[in-house]
């Protein structure tokens, strides 16, 4: 194996290179990972693009990734949960277990936590050190670019498991890039008897059709007139403030909405959607990341059960299959939004 290795640094906001650079060295209880997939967040867009972003500089960022255990530290190797050629998925969250969330098993909420690609070197590059606890072995006939895309499902499957979704029920889902698409997905397997996709883009709606959506708007006055009495579950993935908005706004008596964007500017909810949302007893949750005990959580469990089964769709979410030479084209064109995108996957040694 060479020395160097090759990756996508960001050395300031919208400043990203790829170069050489050394490849990490597994420490006791770590593993080095050769990266086979690894998928755009969206929340790499501002990490990357804006000022503020990234916790240190410089950074390889990346979280969303897949790959093969190429070495084992000593302490792996003695322990014997892993071992060489293992195809793994890596959660990216890094949890202190120490915490008082932690210890109570609520690994999402860890107050000390280190995370790959912004708090530490992420899978923009050929190679990466993973601690023992953060590799989780799937299926070896498992589609590499599918195991790089578990964390979008989890956070999805989180996200509904807030709720009280039963059979029957009826579901929104506002933004249909990938977690909105799995989302959808998710709700048509508890159960719901119909399932709306809310986004602006006709071509995302087409995505949400084929991920199983039974209606789609591309318009508030289009998802208004089709809502009725609302709906029993609303999720929102689009961190927009006018699709927090309509989120609350749509939502049935006694129903549940649940928040997964992660909004960059202020959010204000009108009056009647506040006074909608008093009135009709709704409940709002929050969800954060994917993670539950033991670590890294059912939603990680199921997915890739779902994804190996084939009950998971993801192939048609994928619009690009990149190397990391397009990456800082790719991620400036992404944030300028000249490009249409769902799932951007780099493949750092080909695919």
């Amino acid at each position: 194996m060479s020395e160097t290795m090759q990756a996508a640094v960001l050395h300031a906001p919208g400043d990203i290179r790829v170069e050489q650079v050394p490849v990490p060295e597994p420490g006791p209880n770590e593993a080095l990972v050769r990266v086979a997939a690894c998928g755009v967040c969206g929340s790499d867009i501002p990490r990357m693009l804006r000022p503020g972003g990234a916790y240190h500089l410089p950074l390889i960022c990346g979280h969303e990734f897949s790959g093969h255990v190429v070495a084992l530290g000593s302490g792996l190797a003695a322990a014997g949960t892993v071992k060489e050629g293992d195809l793994v998925t890596v959660p990216p969250l890094i949890p202190c277990r120490r915490c008082t969330p932690c210890t109570q098993g609520h690994f999402s909420l860890c107050e000390d936590y280190d995370y790959f690609g912004s708090r530490r070197a992420g899978a923009y590059a050929q190679y990466v050190t993973v601690p023992e606890g953060n590799l989780m072995v799937v299926p070896a006939d498992l589609d590499p670019r599918a195991a790089a895309m578990l964390d979008p499902a989890a956070i999805a499957l989180h996200a509904i498991w807030r709720t009280k979704l039963r059979t029957g029920h009826r579901v929104a889902v506002v933004g249909a890039g990938p977690i909105g698409l799995f989302a959808i997905q998710w709700a048509r397997l508890a159960g719901a008897s119909e399932v709306l996709s809310i986004d602006v883009s006709e071509q995302k709606a087409e995505m949400a059709r084929e991920a199983g959506a039974t209606h789609t708007a591309t318009t508030p006055e289009q998802a208004g007139e089709l809502a009725g009495l609302g709906y029993d579950v609303i999720v929102e993935s689009a961190g927009v403030p006018a699709t927090v908005d309509q989120a609350v706004s749509l939502v049935a008596r006694h129903g549940h909405a649940v928040f997964i964007g992660i909004p960059h500017d202020p959010v204000v909810l009108p009056k009647s959607t506040f006074s909608n949302f008093l009135r009709r007893e709704v409940t709002l949750h929050g969800a954060w990341n994917s993670f539950s005990a033991p670590f890294p959580g059912d939603e990680w469990r199921v997915a890739a059960r779902a994804m190996a089964s084939g009950e998971l769709n993801w192939k048609f979410m994928i619009t690009h299959e990149l190397g990391l030479d397009a990456l800082p084209d790719t991620m400036h064109k992404l944030g300028e939004r000249s490009v249409f995108s769902s799932k951007v996957l780099f493949m750092p040694n080909g695919g």
